[in-house]
């Protein structure tokens, strides 16, 4: 234990992570076109029970205290979920929840608060009904999100906007950034789509506009962008280094690409990944420890050993702070050491 006036030692990510994410249901009432999980209207009938979701929080509360991400599916329809949300808080986990907007009334906003939840992040992937619905795949999806925001703001529970980015709706980020800020978000998540689940790569950006798209995210973060995120952009480490606004070096939040190193995604059968996108299983929770699973997996082992990085990925001198999207190499080429396919950089190292 760190006594009083002790210096703050760093997490390593490698023994401890920084975030897990527990698939709470499968379930959902929206039919996205890029959903990781394919969600389905009803759960899975062999979704981890109540019981069985407390211990692995008891097994993740041993050994780590990390922000504990709350997802789905819809993790609403769930009932049990505030009771899990309620008890993580009170291992000292800080809990998060990713519902889809919908389903948020004062009613359920105060659930959440109650539950001990410290932010939502609500996906809303275009400026207008048009081209959010049209991704979300249910009509009427946009205003009800925007009404279960309003509810939120009302109620003092803090939440962050998530966008993904595909060719459907990459033109319309400026005026996203700006509904973003209209919707008064504390937070703006720019996730690159990866392929898995429903997401395809023909809806990928391609390198060239890939590379200009995180660019232009970096350029938001110098004035009112500064709360604007990017997830499952590694090479944005590279970007915000190179325009002097951000370390090259990996620093104590993981590196660019945090699957398996900072990060551990909790499948709703309790399959254990290196992330919700990288769809190779490290273990089981109800077979194995997580604290085993996430410290001595070999998978996890792999992912966290620059020297087994393929190709121009492995000779690049942004190697240790970007690692390049194991999940994408893996979702487009079938190896998870291959290089990433969007990204355009020719590292000096290459021949």
């Amino acid at each position: 234990m760190r006594g009083p006036g002790a210096p703050h030692r760093p997490v390593d990510p490698a023994e401890h992570p920084l975030l897990v994410a527990w698939e709470s249901t499968r379930a959902c009432n929206l039919a996205c076109r890029h959903c990781r999980a394919e969600a389905q209207p009803e759960g899975a009938p062999d979704q981890l029970g109540r019981r069985e979701v407390i211990n692995l929080v008891d097994q993740i509360a041993e050994f780590s205290s990390p922000i504990f991400i709350i997802t789905g599916g819809e993790p609403m329809l769930r009932e049990d979920v505030y009771d899990v949300a309620s008890y993580a808080d009170g291992r000292g986990l800080r809990v998060v929840m990713s519902p889809n907007g919908t389903l948020l009334t004062p009613d359920s906003v105060e659930r959440i608060l109650d539950a001990g939840v410290r932010r939502i992040s609500v996906s809303i992937d275009g400026s207008t009904p048009e081209v959010h619905d049209d991704f979300r795949g249910v009509p009427g999806s946009f205003e009800s999100a925007v009404t279960g925001l309003g509810h939120a703001r009302d109620a003092g529970l803090e939440y962050q906007i998530n966008t993904t980015v595909t060719k459907r709706n990459v033109d319309d980020l400026p005026a996203m950034y700006d509904r973003v800020g209209e919707l008064g978000a504390a937070a703006w998540d720019v996730f690159m789509l990866v392929p898995t689940g429903r997401g395809e790569v023909k809806d990928e950006l391609g390198a060239t506009r890939y590379e200009r798209v995180l660019r232009w995210v970096n350029s938001l973060s110098g004035g009112d962008g500064a709360g604007v995120k990017v997830t499952c952009g590694p090479q944005y480490r590279r970007i915000r280094a190179r325009a002097g606004t951000g370390s090259p070096g990996a620093s104590a939040g993981g590196r660019g690409c945090m699957a398996g190193y900072g990060f551990a995604f909790v499948d709703h059968r309790g399959d254990v990944y290196p992330c919700g996108y990288f769809p190779v299983q490290a273990g089981n929770v109800r077979d194995e420890h997580f604290m085993d699973v996430y410290r001595d997996s070999e998978l996890f082992r792999e992912l966290r050993d620059p020297s087994l990085l393929e190709g121009k990925c492995g000779v690049c001198e942004f190697r240790e702070s970007c690692f390049g999207c194991r999940a994408r190499a893996y979702g487009v080429t079938g190896s998870y050491m291959a290089p990433d396919p969007c990204c355009s950089w020719v590292p000096s190292g290459s021949p």
